[in-house]
């Protein structure tokens, strides 16, 4: 039996949503870690 054609152009959106899900997360910048706290100079 084929799938109707809501059921496909619901597979069609979620694929489409994820795939740009997964390139609009490429290239964040920042640091990939917690950086440490820098020791505070006492004058």
């Amino acid at each position: 039996m084929m799938p109707c054609k809501a059921q496909l152009a619901f597979i069609a959106l979620v694929v489409v949503l994820g795939s740009m899900q997964m390139l609009a997360s490429c290239g964040q910048k920042g640091d990939l870690y917690l950086p440490e706290d820098a020791p505070e100079e006492r004058r």
